[in-house]
């Protein structure tokens, strides 16, 4: 009886077919499917285990967040005392020299007074010449107030940092060599910055 149930049962027929099934050609056997490397009921090693922190001292970090803080005004407190002092520095300066502009514009106006003026002779006693003298006194009295003064050029040292050597002639007896022969055009200080370089000849070896 079993084996009439067994030739009937159409699912026993099936299984049976397939097993006795030859290969096709061109097709590959199916394989067995092999690990792939997911997760594994292995227990963790010790590297993969994560090691909690423990908790630190409420009070040890509140000390440490204070000092960074005083450190951190301190630096900042530095600052503002160094942007400080500078802006004072700069507003003294602009007080001291906030002038400079208009002594320089001035003493070109008087240069050309003086280059108008070397064609008058000393005993002209003209309304021309003697307008031309009021004014060029008058101008630089105020110049002189306002801290004008000229630079001593002439037998001195040269200076570069003052001085402008337009040409140079050998030295003599009279001009030792660097020295300063002539001055070709007047220069001046305004306090203690140049606000116009002498020209000058200078004596050369």
């Amino acid at each position: 009886m079993s084996e009439e149930s067994n030739e009937d049962d159409p699912v026993n027929q099936g299984l049976e077919a397939e097993a006795d099934a030859e290969p096709i050609e061109g097709v590959e056997p199916a394989t067995p499917v092999e690990n792939d490397g997911g997760p594994s009921d292995a227990p963790p090693s010790e590297n993969d285990v994560e090691v909690e922190e423990e908790p630190r001292d409420p009070l040890e970090l509140a000390v440490e967040r204070a000092e960074q803080a005083e450190k951190e005004i301190a630096y900042r407190d530095a600052e503002i005392q160094n942007v400080r002092k500078r802006l004072m520095a700069e507003k003294a300066e602009v007080i001291q020299f906030g002038g400079m502009g208009l002594a320089r514009r001035m003493l070109t106006i008087l240069g050309d007074v003086d280059r108008a003026m070397t064609g008058i002779d000393e005993d002209d006693e003209s309304p021309i010449a003697q307008g031309l003298r009021l004014l060029r006194n008058k101008m630089w009295h105020e110049l002189q107030a306002d801290g004008v003064s000229v630079i001593d050029a002439k037998a001195q040292p040269f200076d570069p940092s003052k001085m402008e050597a337009i040409t140079t002639i050998p030295s003599s007896e009279h001009f030792e060599a660097g020295h300063v022969v002539d001055v070709l055009e007047q220069g001046y200080m305004y306090k203690s910055k140049v606000i116009m370089v002498a020209r000058v000849v200078v004596a050369s070896e």
